[in-house]
């Protein structure tokens, strides 16, 4: 099992929980979709070469954003986060994986 956490704007987030969960990530026992938001400011600066969906080359932008943290198996791993590099409006977006260990 692994912990996957994704940052995406506000406007964005409720789109990217359901391409999440309908990709099979947030899956916990007889529930699907399942996941976790908290919101923060995402900082970041384009540089030469990008091809920002919010801001501009060169200028730091902040932008209104939620964290998103989910479930997901090692066999739907690769198919989730495909679709969230699909369904996200970042050209690169900041995603994080964590392998869960069971102490059971």
């Amino acid at each position: 099992m692994y912990k996957v956490v994704v940052f995406v704007p506000v406007a964005n987030a409720e789109s990217l929980r359901q391409a999440i969960g309908d990709a099979g990530g947030g899956k916990i026992g007889n529930y699907s979709h399942c996941s976790f938001s908290s919101h923060g400011t995402g900082r970041f600066k384009p540089l030469e070469g990008a091809h920002p969906a919010i801001g501009e080359i060169g200028k730091l932008e902040e932008v209104e954003e939620e964290r998103i943290e989910f479930v997901c198996t090692e066999k739907k791993l690769q198919t989730v986060l495909a679709a969230i590099r699909k369904a996200h409006p970042y050209e690169e977006p900041a995603i994080d994986v964590w392998k869960l260990v069971d102490k059971t």
